[in-house]
């Protein structure tokens, strides 16, 4: 085997992409590190992954990428991966990545605000992340699960694309960097800091509803495995339609039992929410996420449609704890048709505390 050479500036600008692993292999464990890829699609790597020679899961391997690298998603292609349900690949400079190991993002920067606009909470905004991720520091001891080990086990604090937060203070350092600080609203309470640049305020009309005066409204998911999707009906009419992914259902020894967890039967939307933090299962397999956006609940335990920027996996295959997961573009039009809608301010309405009635979600039993 030839060894690849790289001098020291070729080094850092691989490094700042992520890919350093190409070249040294799966030891060396380097996260990406800003600036990312100028492109117009980007993709971010969920864990660690494999380049391929070609769309082929079975083709030679050429490269390995880790956690957070970011990529150019020059275009998705149909491949070959006959252990896994999708069949999609995604192109890169540097090869094939089978497309469900890829977060699609973009890498926007915006004009931090100069004062944050007064709501019934207080000061504040709404805000989606619009980079690959971005960097935060903790005001004060994290007290979150998912902070607290990550800070344990020395591993960089971050939000990624997507994800909505919300912001209730601003502050300029010594180098006039604009930082917002984020307030987990519904979450543990945790405050941390992060670069401004990095938020797009959301506008009214990014929570605005949609086709508000219909009542004839459900949402049927189809759990199935295989299948997995979501319809929105007014009357008869399918009006949208997107790919999703439902419970996984194990035994108490971890072994899958061939079924979806996600609640079956006919329900109710008792409650939404702009952004919430969302966490539950044991040490081993547990889970502890901040600022997951376009929140419907609609089962009592806490089963949910929302926002997912963890995996890209929609459509065929089981994946959550118990929700039903669905793209941001996906769970923010659903957000915005399912009734009772719901205001910028303060973004969380229980559905008992208004005279419209909720949108019914319909699980089919799969």
């Amino acid at each position: 085997m030839r060894r690849s050479t790289i001098n020291r500036r070729e080094f850092l600008k691989l490094s700042s992409y992520g890919i350093a692993g190409l070249l040294f292999g799966p030891k060396m464990h380097i996260l990406s590190a800003e600036p990312f890829p100028q492109a117009e699609k980007l993709g971010r790597v969920f864990s660690m992954v494999e380049l391929k020679s070609r769309p082929d899961i079975d083709a030679q391997t050429v490269g390995v990428l880790y956690d957070d690298a970011v990529v150019v998603w020059q275009k998705e292609v149909v491949g070959r991966n006959p252990y896994r349900y999708k069949q999609r690949f995604v192109e890169t400079p540097q090869g094939y990545i089978w497309a469900s190991d890829l977060q699609p993002c973009e890498n926007k920067v915006n004009q931090p605000v100069n004062k944050l606009p007064d709501t019934s909470l207080g000061p504040g905004m709404w805000v989606e992340v619009t980079v690959p991720w971005v960097d935060i520091l903790l005001e004060r001891e994290p007290i979150s699960p998912g902070f607290k080990i990550r800070t344990e086990q020395g591993l960089p604090l971050r939000l990624y694309y997507s994800q909505i937060l919300w912001v209730d203070q601003l502050k300029t350092d010594d180098q006039g960097q604009v930082w917002y600080r984020i307030n987990e609203k519904y979450g543990y309470g945790d405050l941390f800091w992060a670069k401004a640049e990095a938020f797009r305020p959301l506008k009214d009309e990014d929570v605005s509803p949609i086709n508000r005066d219909v009542e004839d409204k459900i949402v049927v998911v189809n759990v199935e495995e295989k299948i997995q999707t979501l319809s929105c009906y007014e009357g008869k009419n399918e009006v949208y339609y997107c790919r999703i992914s439902a419970g996984k259902k194990y035994d108490p020894d971890g072994k899958f039992l061939g079924h979806s967890s996600t609640p079956s039967g006919e329900m109710s939307i008792w409650r939404k929410q702009i952004s919430t933090h969302m966490s539950g299962g044991t040490s081993g397999a547990g889970y502890d996420l901040p600022g997951i956006g376009w929140t419907c609940l609609f089962s009592g335990d806490g089963v949910a449609i929302h926002s997912t920027f963890w995996h890209n996996n929609f459509g065929g295959e089981l994946m959550s704890h118990g929700c039903v997961n669905a793209s941001p573009k996906d769970a923010q039009w659903v957000f915005r048709w399912t009734n009772p809608p719901v205001n910028y301010d303060p973004g969380d309405l229980y559905s008992k505390d208004t005279d419209i009635p909720p949108t019914k979600v319909k699980v089919l039993e799969g």
